[in-house]
């Protein structure tokens, strides 16, 4: 059953692009003063008049009456004045009118330029963000300020316009108005002075306003609307699943095939499409199974690289139906004429077969068929029909068909000796059958023949005679041919189509794993090198890769490796960066360079370019693989910008990381600085204002108290060198034998010494051994962690030290009855600037830096630390444990 047409899901998708969004009417003329402005308000006064909520964004009037006239009675928003160069200058108010938010609003002068300090330097820009808040907007053109026509117009009339809009600001227009004036009445209306003042009038007739450059800037503006007309007709069509041609405008295809007249017959549509002013395709059919050779493949890629120099569209299209695969194409883009090269058919195909342009002629209801003859027949093209290349060369099938046909041959001998079999012809089949499944239709359709003849040599009377005596037997013997043709026919196509299955089947897995094996990758480097690596492998070709290092393109992988590429080919591969389109072997730009260049290009953003080698024997890329190249260039691409957008999140969350540890440092130190070297500042101006009048106890309080601070800060410094070393990894060890209840002692006795209100315990295994350690660091860890007990467990809890043996181990633990660590934190607790606030604690406040100096001065040591919360039935409590390895006795240290 035959298709219904379909819809196009590229003009669903833009017509749900633009839901939700306002409506674009542009209001185009060919010079100033032909009405836009007054055309585009008297349009706004009636939709006013239809109850349309309608404002006045901006409108100039130029001193115009008849304008100034027409607006008045409509809202009109207030400008806004912006200072530039020591002067106020109104303003469209772009934030007034989104505030305002009519149904409708009137934007005059689309190409005008804002003053410096607006929001967007252009107002077509303005116009964007209003159409995206979802209000109608109408607004006006000239057609000098299109960019693409910013030379044409140049050229026509000696003026360089500077105000310009891109052509997509008038493409994204829901709907142009031609405002069409005639340049006789239009020079009328400026000598009148309805458009510039007399002396500027005089000036500009002189210049702009003559009638030749008028007529030339109407053309252009009737051909730009022509353009777009047709190409909402085609919109509209495809967006309605409505089959063509409606011949509202001239629209041509021309078909290449492979054969040598491809390129003069692109070359008879370009004058075609020229002669009518009308856009036009290049198509190529491909059908499945269907292997042309190299020279067809390159014949077909030149024809097609020629049309879309020549400005055609070029597509490629797979069916087993040629004639129907080119009408439907034909009637989906609203074709109404095709060009087709003239057929050389023989005389056996004028029997069996009708010429492409035969079938196109009978079966295009509508669409012109243009025929391009030739003088020379020679010149003429083939007929177009299957002619595949067998999968393992045509030899080796044409002698398995010989070799099937004799063992058939053997087999019937030996059958008839055997038994009485009525048709021996049978055996033939399966003759056919073994080259038809294995090699394809020219093998098959060569065993049917030698079957045919060696059937009637050896079993029909006379035998080994190629003499056939009765009518029937003829009969039979025709019958027999016709059946293994088409056995074969059908058998051989299967066999390709299968095998055609096969390969796009193995193209579409290559294109998944080269897809998961990017997806799974992060760094730069690695996805530039298995792209390489997998491209390579797809393609069968060498691959390169070059990514954009500054001003300069660095080769950033290749397969086979390569360590830099040739001088041209460095050319051709900048020049496919900085200009976004293909450079080397078969393009129009260095087509010397045997590497053909693509541009990877993702998010509007050039990420680098990918070489493919064309040379030596495998030639240019063939139609499909090109397809596929394009594929996996794009998936390198989204894979390379998502390794960018990696480092730069890496980037930065690291700047910001660093930012937050600044702050807390700063934050930390500040605060814990503050106070010891307030007490030092007020003891030393106490010592100093008062001298001898203070008694020597009080003295000697007030020095205690300076030595006490000087040595917290001493402690809060050594804590910060510790963290910067052991970042580092340049931590000192001076290893010595210590005594371990020394440390718990000296850790005691020095929180004491700064005024720690709890109560301590100390609990000690008798004969603990010594442990091979840094007794200063060790002193410097256990302070650590005795301090945060003292500031987290209250000021009137028990804080138990206590060591023992665990095998190889010597453990020390440091245990408080205070709240606690809260669960989310209990994870964190070793980590950098990791604090918790509790009410009652004393003073609640510190660098975060104690417990995690702590584990990295153990861990230095080959030990381990962890903590544990809570520890009592009440579910209070915490406890720090180091684990110490134990090591040799000191008298084997000594030796």
């Amino acid at each position: 059953m035959q298709d219904k047409p379909r819809a196009s899901p590229d003009a669903l998708l833009a017509k749900a692009a633009r839901e939700g969004k306002g409506k674009l009417r542009v209001f185009l003329g060919a010079a100033p003063g032909v009405g836009k402005t007054y055309a585009m308000c008297q349009a706004a006064r009636a939709a006013k008049e239809g109850g349309t909520d309608v404002v006045i964004g901006i409108v100039e009037t130029h001193g115009r009456r008849e304008t100034e006239a027409i607006t008045e009675g409509l809202e009109t928003l207030p400008r806004k004045s912006i200072a530039y160069r020591g002067r106020l200058v109104p303003e469209f108010d772009l934030d007034a009118a989104l505030a305002r938010r009519p149904a409708l609003l009137l934007v005059d002068e689309y190409a005008h330029t804002n003053v410096p300090g607006s929001r967007h330097p252009k107002r077509w820009q303005d116009v964007r963000d209003i159409l995206d808040a979802g209000i109608d907007v109408w607004t006006t053109l000239n057609i000098q300020h299109l960019e693409s026509l910013n030379e044409v117009v140049q050229r026509i009339s000696g003026v360089r316009v500077r105000e310009t809009v891109p052509d997509t600001a008038l493409q994204e227009a829901d709907e142009v108005v031609m405002v069409d004036l005639p340049p006789d009445e239009l020079l009328k209306r400026l000598a009148e002075g309805k458009i510039y003042i007399q002396d500027t009038a005089a000036r500009a007739i002189e210049n702009f306003f003559k009638p030749t450059n008028l007529t030339a800037l109407r053309e252009l503006a009737l051909r730009r609307v022509a353009a777009r007309v047709d190409s909402d007709l085609v919109e509209h069509m495809q967006g309605g699943a409505i089959e063509g041609p409606w011949a509202a405008g001239e629209r041509i295809l021309v078909c290449v095939g492979p054969d040598a007249s491809a390129q003069r017959v692109v070359r008879e549509a370009k004058r075609l499409a020229d002669l009518a002013d009308a856009p036009w395709f290049a198509i190529t059919v491909e059908r499945p199974g269907a292997l042309p050779s190299l020279a067809e493949r390159q014949r077909i890629q030149e024809a097609l690289r020629l049309a879309e120099s020549l400005g055609a569209e070029t597509r490629a299209l797979v069916g087993n139906d040629l004639v129907a695969e080119l009408l439907r194409f034909a009637r989906f883009e609203n074709v109404t004429q095709i060009v087709v090269a003239q057929a050389r058919p023989s005389r056996l195909n004028r029997l069996f077969w009708r010429t492409l342009a035969d079938a196109l002629v009978r079966k295009s209801r509508g669409i012109a068929v243009h025929v391009v003859t030739f003088g020379d027949e020679s010149e003429a093209a083939p007929v177009r029909h299957v002619r595949p290349a067998a999968p393992h060369g045509d030899t080796i099938g044409y002698v398995v068909a010989a070799g099937s046909v004799a063992l058939a041959t053997v087999a019937g001998e030996g059958l008839t000796d055997l038994v009485a079999l009525p048709n021996v012809s049978m055996v033939y089949l399966l003759a056919v059958l073994v080259p038809a499944i294995q090699f394809g239709v020219r093998a098959a359709v060569f065993a049917s023949l030698l079957s045919a003849l060696t059937y009637n040599f050896f079993f029909i009377d006379p035998v080994y005679t190629f003499t056939i005596a009765r009518p029937h037997e003829l009969l039979a013997l025709t019958i027999f041919l016709i059946i293994a043709v088409l056995i074969s026919a059908v058998a051989g196509r299967s066999r390709e189509r299968a095998d055609a299955a096969a390969i796009r089947m193995r193209a579409a897995r290559r294109l998944y794993e080269f897809t998961r094996k990017l997806s799974a990758l992060v760094e730069s480097g690695a996805v530039a090198e298995a792209a390489a690596s997998e491209i390579q492998t797809i393609l069968g070709r060498s691959t390169a890769i070059l990514v954009p290092h500054g001003t300069q393109m660095t080769l950033a992988a290749a397969w086979p490796p390569e360590d830099r590429l040739d001088t041209a080919s460095m050319s051709a591969a900048r020049w496919a960066l900085e200009r976004n389109e293909p450079a080397g072997a078969g393009t129009g730009t260095l087509p010397s360079v045997p590497w053909l260049f693509l541009p990877l290009r993702a998010r509007d953003t050039q990420v680098g370019v990918i070489g493919i080698e064309c040379a030596g024997p495998s030639g240019p890329l063939d139609p499909e693989s090109a397809v596929l190249l394009d594929t996996l260039a794009d998936q390198t691409a989204v894979a390379l910008d998502r390794s960018a957008l990696a480092d730069e999140m890496a980037g930065v969350k690291s700047a910001a990381e660093t930012e937050r540890v600044r702050n807390i440092l700063l934050a930390s130190i500040s605060h814990d600085f503050r106070t010891p070297l307030s007490s030092i500042l007020g003891a030393a101006t106490s010592l100093i204002d008062y001298g001898t009048r203070i008694a020597p106890e009080q003295r000697r309080d007030l020095l205690s108290q300076v030595r006490e601070e000087a040595e917290h800060l001493d402690g809060m410094v050594r804590n910060l060198l510790s963290m910067t070393r052991l970042e580092a990894g340049a931590l000192d060890l001076r290893r010595d034998w210590t005594d371990i209840n020394e440390v718990i002692h000296q850790a005691v006795a020095l929180a004491k010494r700064r005024g720690a209100t709890q109560l301590f315990a100390v609990e000690s295994e008798q004969d603990l051994p010594l442990v091979f350690a840094d007794q200063i660091l060790l002193n410097q860890a256990l302070a650590n962690v005795v301090g945060n007990a003292v500031r987290y467990a209250g000021p009137g809890a028990h804080v138990v030290l206590a060591a023992r043996r665990a095998g190889d181990l010597l453990e020390i633990s440091v245990t408080d009855d205070g709240p606690g660590i809260a669960p989310d934190l209990l994870p964190h607790v070793f980590e950098k600037f990791v604090r918790a606030v509790r009410e009652g604690a004393d003073g609640g406040e510190g660098s975060g830096l104690g417990l995690a100096i702590a584990k990295g001065i153990v861990e230095a040591h080959g030990g381990s630390v962890r903590a544990e919360s809570p520890v009592a039935g009440d579910g209070r409590g915490a406890r720090i444990i180091f684990s110490l390895p134990i090591g040799g006795a000191p008298a084997a240290a000594a030796m």
